[in-house]
């Protein structure tokens, strides 16, 4: 195959962003080579605004041919949660016919060294950041995303953590040398003198099965990390959520052709309507690597059913905030609002549990009694969301009619403190709206044990009344411990609280925010800087991105002989 881009031309367009990324990781300081708003794109070959939506017009309707070997069919039935039905077809795959076609490039792939697979993937992240806009039409259409948070969230984000997973994987990769001489002195003998080769040997196929809410922004970590350490990478997308990862793997087998490398090293596993092929795949005994995000059922599935893989999943969590105090009233209100409220709850590290004294909190407006801060939260939502249209750009549409029937049971758990509303977005009728729901609980009560120790993803929160600042640390602690979390925050003007807090979330493995109260919310990370999930608790694991998520998808062969 013939290379239109060689690798000394790929080494020095990427090599300074791959140093940058690099120092990223080492420093943990604010880094992006993805610009977050949408009038930074349509320069430099970049689409802007009005071509990326004119190209994702042109998509509805196509059958998006890959050009991928074993095509026996051709499947679809993506509906947006806005009401449009989008109407592209998907190759569906022979995989005793696509997986050994697959495996035949993985010699010239894994030959190719640590430093040019890096940059091969990130010439594959530049062509996808420069359909951004593309992207985020089509992310927001499958995911149910306000346009804005699928630009940001589905784009740029994305594409960061994305590159993110490159730089570990080229950290881990050449930890050890290509090359060694060896020699071990022998007294009066001659020393013995060894040439000794080590080469990063990766484990197999990869199998990335992709979620519906986030399909980009959880998918890419561990598609980059396995293309980078030289594992092929099967794309296995949520039905309802295929388009953007199928443009992924499109532009993946673009680049992997132009730069001399066989395409099928990416290739995309769409599936027929109620088929199910995930078990499938995932026991292949092709299949080595497996990422999943999805629900805690099939995750423990995976886990425990396919031995022949390395697993790295995320699963559901309860994520708890601990309200004992605060130096900021307002704000303290006002962060809980806004991430209770985005994209309708439907987040991984959305907030669910909030545990709050029920004698009250000391604040700088005096004390509040749990009901006055539940009610005050309840007031901070509604003004967030007093306005329609900026309801809907904060909460984008409900992904299934699951989450609705969740959130709408939720009413009948206790007693709510803020009812969730119905809202209409004029540019898309069809969209179910909803703002999110507060309810009551004690924590007391072993009747409502069963509500606030269980998962319900969506806009649904919980004020448990707990009777002491101990008692939420113990709730806290017993809660990550058997349900796991994403995230955990708490709000408190006590040392030794906030001690108690750290501790309980040192041991048990939950990533910790203190007393957030500006623009940063427990529910956002930020890539090259912060972790998201730990590995550690039953919520995830792995955590994205670290260097325990890319060094097990590659072992070190060595070579020796004597000098």
């Amino acid at each position: 195959m013939t290379a239109a881009l060689s690798a000394h031309e790929l080494i020095a367009r990427h090599r300074s962003t791959l140093d940058q990324a690099l120092e990223a990781i080492r420093t943990r300081a604010y880094w992006s080579p993805h610009p977050e708003h949408p009038k930074a794109y349509g320069e430099h070959g970049s689409l802007d605004a009005a071509a990326g939506k004119a190209a994702f017009d042109a998509l509805l309707g196509s059958r998006l041919d890959l050009g991928q070997p074993g095509t026996d069919d051709w499947v679809g039935g993506e509906t947006s949660p806005y009401g449009v039905d989008l109407g592209v077809t998907y190759p569906h795959a022979d995989l005793d016919v696509l997986l050994p076609a697959m495996k035949a490039g993985q010699r010239a792939w894994r030959d190719a060294g640590a430093e040019q697979r890096a940059v091969v993937c990130l010439e594959i992240l530049k062509r996808v950041s420069d359909r951004t806009h593309e992207f985020a039409h089509a992310v927001m259409h499958t995911s149910g995303q306000a346009f804005m948070m699928a630009f940001q969230a589905g784009g740029p984000h994305a594409q960061d953590r994305g590159m993110e997973a490159v730089a570990y994987a080229y950290v881990e990769q050449v930890r050890t040398p290509d090359n060694a001489e060896w020699t071990k002195p022998q007294g009066k003998r001659d020393p013995l003198a060894m040439n000794k080769q080590f080469t990063p040997v990766p484990r197999g196929i990869a199998l990335m099965i992709g979620c519906n809410t986030f399909p980009t922004w959880n998918g890419y970590p561990g598609l980059f990390a396995s293309l980078a350490t030289g594992n092929a990478v099967l794309v296995k997308p949520h039905p309802r959520a295929v388009l953007p990862l199928a443009l992924t793997v499109q532009v993946a087998r673009e680049v992997l052709a132009e730069t001399g490398f066989d395409p099928n090293l990416v290739a995309l596993a769409a599936e027929r309507p109620g088929e199910g092929i995930a078990k499938t795949l995932a026991t292949r005994p092709e299949i080595r690597i497996i990422d999943y995000t999805g629900s805690t059922e099939f995750g423990d599935w995976l886990e425990a059913n396919a031995r022949q893989a390395q697993v790295y999943t995320e699963k559901a969590g309860v994520n708890t905030v601990v309200v004992h105090s605060t130096a900021d009233y307002k704000g303290m209100l006002s962060n809980l609002a806004f991430s209770l409220s985005l994209y309708s709850g439907q987040m991984c590290t959305t907030p669910q549990n909030l545990l709050v004294p029920r004698e009250g909190i000391s604040t700088d407006q005096g004390p509040k009694s749990y009901d006055e801060v539940v009610a005050d939260l309840a007031r901070s939502v509604d003004g967030l969301l007093g306005d329609d249209a900026r309801a809907n750009a904060l909460l984008g549409a409900i992904v299934t009619p699951d989450v609705k029937a969740r959130l709408e049971a939720a009413a009948g758990l206790g007693e709510v403190a803020l009812a969730s509303r119905e809202i209409t977005n004029p540019d898309f009728p069809a969209a179910v709206v909803r703002t999110p729901v507060i309810v009551k609980l004690d924590g007391a009560k072993p009747d409502d044990e069963a509500a606030y120790m269980s998962e319900c993803f969506g806009p649904v929160s919980f004020a448990v009344a707990v009777d002491s600042a101990s008692d939420a640390v113990e709730l806290l602690r017993r809660t990550v411990r058997e349900k796991g979390a994403m995230t955990v925050g708490a709000y408190t003007t006590d040392p030794e609280v906030e001690q108690d807090v750290r501790e309980a979330c040192l041991e048990e493995a939950a990533q910790l925010s203190l007393n957030l109260t500006g623009g940063v919310y427990v529910n956002q990370t930020a890539a090259f800087s912060d972790f998201h999930g730990s590995g550690g608790n039953p919520a995830a694991s792995a955590a994205l991105c670290d260097g325990a998520f890319v060094a097990n998808r590659f072992r070190v062969v060595e070579v020796r002989r004597e000098a």
